[in-house]
């Protein structure tokens, strides 16, 4: 006679955790195009920007004021600083925003998610294993563009300190944790780009709707900043945070902006990885 116990048997050597491991997860999403394009673009950023110096000259000439920009030259360490000041805003958004808005929302689209279920791997493992790898990845291309800008600027410009905008400089040691700082930060002030695009992706079949959705919502984040008319209630608005890392290049490290900015972001990002998992939990997948 079967029972309810016998109705919940699992096949010998079934272990739910041992399900999609994250180093296969990985491997998976390495070997995708738009992963090496996005990491090739990163790469090839600071190239770019350096033949722009090369050919218009020397960034700050004939200004009466400096800002970082304007010592891209100094060092490789000011031209790395430079190359994160230059796609903080909108271009490190991109592969945030589609490594962790198409991770999903691409196995829908292949009619592949199904499958994966049936394997069967739990919904929240499925989603576990994904989050790290998107994040992972995330966090990847975020480090290449300085390491990268770093080796052509101290080609380009040679190694020394860090000049900062607004006099003095920092010894090359101090300059690499201060950029170390930087990076982690800036990380952390695109996880609510990463969970907007994470939600929107367990919530449509489309890889290009997560992605375009939570690049969209950022941008539209960047513009309720501008509205000074909001006062104090942009202070909620993580993108009013996003440049507090410029912060970590002055002569005094300040802490105060950064903590406020993470913890804006972290609040934010946690609601909404936790909406995803709440949404895919119950989601009916017919992909």
């Amino acid at each position: 006679m079967s029972t309810l116990a016998e109705s919940h048997e699992v096949a010998s050597g079934y272990r739910a955790g041992r399900t999609l491991p994250v180093r296969v997860e990985l491997v998976r999403q390495l070997k995708r195009r738009r992963t090496l394009v996005m990491f090739g673009i990163l790469a090839a950023l600071p190239v770019v920007l350096l033949v722009a110096f090369q050919v218009g000259g020397e960034p700050g000439q004939g200004n009466n004021r400096m800002n970082l920009m304007d010592t891209a030259t100094a060092s490789g360490a000011n031209f790395a600083a430079v190359n994160l000041f230059a796609s903080a805003g909108f271009l490190l958004v991109i592969p945030v925003a589609l490594f962790c808005g198409d991770t999903v929302a691409s196995e829908a689209n292949w009619s592949s998610l199904r499958y994966l279920l049936a394997a069967p791997v739990p919904r929240a493992r499925l989603l576990w294993s994904k989050l790290v790898v998107a994040l992972g990845l995330s966090l990847a291309a975020l480090v290449l563009l300085p390491v990268v800008a770093l080796a052509v600027g101290t080609a380009a410009y040679g190694w020394g300190p860090l000049q900062l905008p607004v006099g003095g400089t920092l010894p090359t040691g101090t300059a690499a944790q201060r950029l170390v700082i930087v990076v982690a930060y800036i990380f952390v002030s695109q996880l609510v780009t990463a969970g907007l695009a994470f939600w929107l992706s367990t919530k449509t079949d489309a890889p290009l709707g997560a992605v375009g959705g939570a690049v969209g919502l950022t941008i539209i984040g960047n513009v309720l900043d501008e509205v000074t008319a909001l006062g104090d209630w942009r202070d909620f608005v993580p993108a009013h945070w996003q440049y507090a890392w410029t912060d970590a290049v002055q002569p005094q490290l300040e802490w105060d902006g950064m903590i406020q900015g993470a913890a804006v972001s972290t609040t934010y990002a946690l609601v909404l990885f936790a909406l995803a998992f709440r949404h895919f939990a119950g989601k009916d997948v017919v992909s």
